[in-house]
């Protein structure tokens, strides 16, 4: 295979970081992005990757401009990974802002140069909590949540030009973002509101009872992603799903999420199945192919 260029933002550390590492050890060439790049990027100058500055929470317009001017190191973009994020903040326009708007603000702007050259990858890293959003998670997990969506649409609407999308969705690695120093950094600033001291003290042990003992090791859980987005070792000859969990416990919060869903249409199938049909519809017809459910592509 011939060299990859990839494209990942938040790369200071954890995934980011990772990937980056990863990504070179197989010969490929990486440009890594990151806030405040000639900082907190130094301690990845070793590694042969091109450094770009870039905050993917800018107006697109400017990120449009710093990928444009990225591109043109070696002349393309293979791979996109939007792995750039927030983790706990009370400032959720500010958490959706980086997460999302900014992850669609990268993608937007790769997109025609994936297009042109008629392939391209475009991963996302999300989360667990796209399928389960425990109490004070709520918006973290929409965020999330919102990037699945996207990936799963994004792979249809960019198939024919011989684009792939993934949403890669991790359980709980030992990552800066399970910090104790980092979560005390980006705590909530508000005044906190008692009645919800015991949803505070109830998270907060699980948070003490999983710093340090996090399941997940960065290092193989991004070899598995490289090897998904290459094609490579356990990923050889299979193709790409839109999105895959990463680790034991996030296959166990798909599955019961999963499972759950299917136990409350089996007791309530027979009040939401056709009960609310307008009078007179006649079946489906044209749009059927939307309605049934989505490719899994295993």
């Amino acid at each position: 295979m011939a060299p990859l260029v990839w494209l990942i933002t938040g790369c200071s550390s954890g995934f980011g970081a990772q990937l980056v590492h990863s990504a070179v050890a197989r010969g490929d060439k990486v440009i890594e992005t990151g806030r405040n790049a000639a900082t907190k990027l130094k301690h990845l100058e070793g590694t042969g990757a091109a450094i770009v500055d870039l905050d993917v929470s800018l107006p697109e317009a400017d990120v449009k401009r710093i990928v444009d001017e990225a591109v043109k190191i070696y002349g393309k973009i293979d791979v996109l990974v939007n792995n750039a994020g927030y983790g706990i903040n009370d400032d959720y326009r500010k958490l959706f802002n980086v997460n999302v708007f900014g992850a669609l603000s990268v993608t937007r702007a790769v997109l025609p140069y994936m297009r042109a050259q008629q392939s391209g990858t475009i991963a996302f890293v999300g989360s667990m909590y796209a399928w389960w959003a425990p109490a004070l998670l709520s918006v973290y997990g929409a965020a999330k949540g919102a990037l699945r969506a996207i990936a799963e649409s994004l792979a249809a609407e960019v198939a024919p030009f011989n684009i792939r999308a993934i949403d890669f969705e991790p359980g709980f690695f030992k990552t800066p973002l399970t910090d104790m120093a980092k979560i005390a950094q980006y705590a909530p600033t508000a005044q906190p509101v008692d009645a919800y001291a015991g949803h505070r003290a109830a998270m907060g042990g699980l948070a003490q009872a999983l710093i340090g003992n996090e399941r997940g090791d960065v290092k193989k859980g991004v070899e598995l992603m490289v090897d998904v987005i290459r094609g490579e070792g356990s990923a050889s000859g299979r193709k790409i799903p839109q999105r895959l969990p990463i680790g034991e416990d996030a296959v166990r919060v798909v599955e019961g999420t999963c499972k759950n869903a299917l136990k409350v249409i089996d007791v309530w199938r027979d009040d939401v199945v056709g009960t609310t049909d307008r009078d007179g519809f006649e079946g489906e017809k044209d749009y059927e192919a939307i309605v049934k459910g989505p490719d899994a592509q295993v």
